[in-house]
């Protein structure tokens, strides 16, 4: 019987002494929870933004013609590339030659008229000033040269619009870029001046997009640019096509318009991006992400830092003085990448712990909520570490875990 209790005396002594010397090492009941924390500071980051948007193309122009005819030849091959200037169609330019030599020959005649007139008034002058011939006589032979001259003129114009208007039945493209489908076949009548154009040609490269934005999140920037919160920027803009990939090619916002859609109460941003292989099409829809700002002082906390309250307010837990954990209440409404954007609710130089989370909460909950959020300025007890450096773990000694559960019993 003797021998019997001094075992069990034994047996106590030992399971008293090993959780103290695990608590210590391991964060246990008897010790502080061991976390690890970093230092933040306060840096700079761009406020990104991510609108729908459409593409167009950078210059669209509608092939039309001048003048009126039947199509004889269309010199382009659909959806082709052509160039400014390129002949695409030609109407039969027949009475258009006609009304040329028609007008060349009513120039012809409007010079002899004028030649004739003009004869007659030189011969006319000495005998106006010896008065053989009347002043009336001689002022209506000055008046006919004057209006032969003037004749010579108006054939001449009709010369120069009969041209023009021949010129014309070659209708040309009036920019470079790519062609669609000709809307007139050969031997179809066209008309100047009509609705309906020949063909449409487009410019893909470079090619717009037009970025849709709320007006109010642009008042909301524009009052932030203006209190000095935020700093504007020129960031470059990265398209997210309609299968999901990403655009390769960076753009860039070239204005904002400055009015509002009455439908849709959206003001319209144009970016700009290269095309060099035609990847981009008008009308496409995609999504656009850029920087309109960038905001000032803020703090970088990583995500796993951070949690929510049942009210949705944002907390974490910082090392206050003592080496003490304590729950703070920051603003943090947006991420970028890995991180929260913290804007209120955190120092220079504060210690925020990002690992141990668990084992400050349980501390935290078997202290009371005074401890939990550092009332009276006690806090948790913690023993911090910087977050970048590995953790030890040690199994337990041989025969710890048995002599523990055999007290408990």
């Amino acid at each position: 019987m003797a021998a019997l209790v001094l075992f069990a005396a034994a047996a106590a002594c030992g399971s008293g002494s090993e959780p103290s010397g695990a608590g210590g090492r391991g964060g246990g009941p008897s010790g502080p929870p061991e976390v690890g924390y970093v230092v933040v500071q306060p840096t700079s980051s761009p406020i990104l933004t991510e609108l729908p948007g459409r593409a167009a193309a950078y210059e669209s122009s509608d092939v039309r013609p001048q003048v009126t005819g039947l199509i004889k030849r269309r010199l382009f091959e659909e959806g082709a590339q052509v160039r400014a200037g390129q002949p695409l169609y030609e109407i039969d330019p027949s009475l258009f030659r006609a009304a040329v030599n028609q007008a060349q020959a009513n120039l012809s005649s409007a010079q002899a008229t004028a030649e004739a007139a003009r004869i007659q008034a030189q011969r006319l002058a000495p005998l106006a000033r010896i008065e053989a011939v009347s002043k009336q006589e001689y002022t209506n032979a000055v008046a006919q040269a004057r209006q032969g001259g003037a004749q010579i003129a108006q054939t001449r114009a009709a010369l120069e619009t009969a041209r023009i208007n021949l010129r014309f039945t070659r209708v040309p493209a009036p920019i470079s870029g790519r062609i669609g489908r000709s809307l007139f076949t050969v031997g179809a009548l066209v008309q100047a001046n009509q609705a309906e154009p020949l063909a449409q040609i487009q410019r893909l490269d470079p090619m717009f997009v037009d970025i849709q934005q709320a007006a109010a999140d642009l008042l909301t920037l524009r009052r932030q640019l203006a209190t000095g919160g935020v700093l504007p920027t020129r960031a470059e803009v990265r398209l997210t096509l309609p299968d999901g990939s990403v655009y390769p090619q960076a753009g860039s916002v070239e204005f904002a318009e400055a009015v509002v859609g009455i439908e849709t109460g959206t003001v319209t941003l144009r970016a700009r991006f290269p095309n060099p292989q035609g990847l981009l099409l008008p009308g496409m829809v995609v999504r656009a992400r850029f920087a309109q700002a960038v905001a000032a002082d803020v703090y970088l906390v990583p995500q796993p830092a951070i949690s929510r309250d049942p009210k949705g307010n944002a907390m974490l837990w910082v090392v206050g003085p003592g080496d003490r954990a304590v729950q703070r209440t920051v603003r943090a409404d947006r991420t970028q990448g890995p991180y929260w954007v913290v804007t209120e609710g955190l120092r220079p130089g504060d210690r925020v712990i990002t690992q141990g989370l668990g084992r400050v909460q349980q501390a935290a909950s078997r202290g009371g909520p005074a401890g939990a959020r550092g009332g009276g300025g006690q806090g948790v007890q913690v023993r911090p570490v910087p977050a970048d450096i590995p953790q030890r773990v040690q199994a337990p000694p041989a025969g710890a875990g048995s002599g523990g559960r055999g007290s408990g019993r």
